[in-house]
């Protein structure tokens, strides 16, 4: 069955084999309820690193059991991490999750050359799953956080990990958008370049899976009237699933248009460790990290 809301991502997750969830520096509110409300919905079991005392301290204010958690103490951010990403090469992990180090903190731990959780010359990249109200099913786009100007290379890992997430939310043949300012070829837009080279590359079976289509822009990719009115033939136009962004700052303008004019909600993983790595806003509401809980627990193939 097809996932088409967030909601049905939990109700999913409740279905399959507990997860392990290692979390890094959990000295805020927002993690520790949403890692409890995954708890309570049987998704998972967790360890949390960090400030023991405030970690219980922030247990009581809420009313919540501090015994369900195993907590790790450790006052320092980035050693909480690294303790995070040992536990994962130990076994004792399935899914890392952010608390109140810094982006850039948890990305370094996750990139240690002695104890971080790379696999080889893996592309590490961030994979959003949103609910635009009012659109009917959820779009999967990447990247918005961490790639700022990918490369062709970087490009095509994006895709498959568009396409894999996709599979992973039961469709089975996704349609993945290659974002551009226009339909035309234009050798002086350089994303319209990439994209044709994609969807070049698909058309002969290098990239699988999935129905891959581009240079569209974004009326192009989710507007059936507007491709109508265009006479935009394809099989992807007018009802992409995912969609490729050419730069992070378009798919950090979409994502936050999504979240605070339209006041969507999304799940948000970085994809390429060995596990799905929890990379949500300290600033995002509890709801949204559990969603994100729910869809790493539905990607972890650990």
């Amino acid at each position: 069955m097809q996932i088409t809301k967030l909601q049905e991502m939990l109700e999913e997750a409740k279905k399959r084999p507990k997860k392990r969830l290692v979390v890094a520096y959990a000295n805020d509110l927002h993690t520790i309820e949403a890692v409890d409300e995954a708890i309570s919905m049987d998704i998972v079991t967790a360890t949390l690193t960090g400030d023991e005392n405030n970690i219980k301290r922030l247990c009581a204010e809420a009313g919540i059991d501090h015994t369900r958690f195993e907590i790790i103490h450790e006052t320092s951010d980035i050693e909480a991490g690294l303790k995070c990403c040992d536990m994962i090469n130990k076994g004792y992990g399935n899914i890392i999750m952010k608390g109140t180090l810094s982006t850039d903190n948890y990305m370094r731990c996750i990139l240690n050359k002695e104890r971080g959780i790379m696999v080889g010359k893996s592309i590490l990249t961030h994979v959003s799953v949103i609910e635009p109200n009012g659109f009917g099913k959820l779009l999967i786009v990447g990247d918005v956080a961490v790639i700022p100007q990918p490369d062709i290379a970087q490009k095509v890992a994006i895709v498959k990990h568009l396409i894999s997430t996709a599979h992973s939310l039961g469709n089975e043949m996704p349609k993945v958008g290659l974002l551009a300012a226009t339909e035309k070829v234009s050798y002086k837009i350089p994303s319209c370049v990439d994209a044709a080279l994609i969807a070049k590359m698909a058309d002969r079976g290098e990239i699988k899976g999935a129905l891959v289509d581009g240079p569209l822009a974004l009326d192009g990719l989710i507007d059936k009237e507007s491709c109508e009115i265009k006479g935009i033939k394809s099989t992807v136009a007018g009802d992409a699933d995912c969609i490729l962004f050419p730069n992070i700052e378009s798919g950090n303008v979409f994502y936050k248009t999504c979240t605070k004019l339209l006041n969507s909600e999304l799940a948000a993983n970085v994809v390429g460790a060995k596990v799905p790595a929890i990379l949500s806003s300290r600033g995002d509401s509890a709801l949204t990290k559990l969603y994100s809980i729910a869809l790493a627990a539905l990607t972890s193939t650990n």
